[in-house]
């Protein structure tokens, strides 16, 4: 039985010690800004992303991971002896998935799987660790696969973003479009639904929007253990300390990690974002 290597993409946005310690391959989407093309997470550095878009008057585009680039990693990685499952950015919000997809379709399936992850950003990067772990303890291909499969139903994800024009601009509202013409000072809370990005509420400060954040994941985990919980955000480092701190005390997690909202996910939701990701429960096996 060969090994398996979880191929992901950037807009996981993993640490970068948690991917050197795990069977994980990450491939960078790509970002287009006035006339440059960067890999996410490799050209361009999140924080310096969110600091230019801040001043700019241009808004950067994402592109896909090309077929020929998932053809080239996956001939590389089972050159190197391993079997192959890719966890990629929903099919919902980018096309990516259908792309490696109809890749995979190429291969043997007792080397190459993957599913649709319905999942973007660290709500997908616990899919990928779980995935990984089953991997890294000798799992074969079909059990990483039904393992990244059941813990689907652990995760989830809510986040509030200062501005909907980010999202308005990608197309990439979803059904939060019915608050665009609402009062500046309305705070959206939204969640990865579905494989969407899809309206829970709105509140009406930024303070009572990362004070909500907190109370969703708690309905979310719902006594589940153990609890596994990241805070991301997009150029607001200050907030996701506090997060942070009150998600440790609150939730007692196995795994707390700080991470940042990668730039392709950032193009669409911008600066100020700050979200909580969580894995509440284990799958069985």
């Amino acid at each position: 039985m060969n090994p398996v290597m979880i191929l992901t993409d950037s807009t996981a946005y993993l640490p970068p010690d948690l991917v050197a310690s795990h069977p994980i391959r990450v491939e960078p989407l790509t970002l287009n800004w006035d006339g440059q093309t960067y890999r996410d997470g490799v050209d361009i550095r999140a924080e310096d992303f969110y600091k230019r878009m801040t001043k700019s008057s241009t808004l950067p585009t994402t592109s896909q991971i090309a077929a020929g680039e998932i053809e080239r990693v996956l001939n590389e990685t089972l050159a190197r002896g391993y079997d192959v499952l890719m966890l990629l950015i929903s099919s919902g919000i980018s096309s990516t998935y259908s792309t490696a997809a109809s890749v995979a379709a190429n291969y043997p399936p007792d080397r190459v799987a993957i599913i649709d992850t319905h999942l973007v950003s660290m709500a997908l990067g616990f899919q990928v660790l779980a995935a990984a772990r089953k991997a890294a303890a000798g799992g074969s291909l079909a059990e990483c696969k039904r393992v990244a499969e059941k813990v689907y139903d652990h995760i989830g994800v809510y986040f509030t973003v200062d501005t909907l024009k980010y999202l308005a601009a990608g197309g990439r509202i979803g059904s939060a479009k019915r608050i665009l013409g609402a009062a500046l000072m309305i705070k959206p809370m939204l969640e990865i639904r579905d494989g969407k990005i899809e309206l829970v509420e709105s509140v009406i400060s930024r303070r009572k929007a990362v004070q909500r954040l907190l109370d969703l994941v708690e309905e979310g985990i719902g006594g589940r253990k153990p609890v596994r919980i990241s805070v991301f955000h997009a150029l607001a480092r200050d907030t996701a300390d506090y997060l942070m701190t009150a998600c440790r005390e609150r939730f007692k997690p196995v795994e707390l990690i700080l991470s940042e909202v990668s730039p392709v996910v950032g193009s669409h939701v911008g600066p100020g974002t700050v979200s909580i990701a969580y894995q509440a429960g284990e799958p069985e096996d």
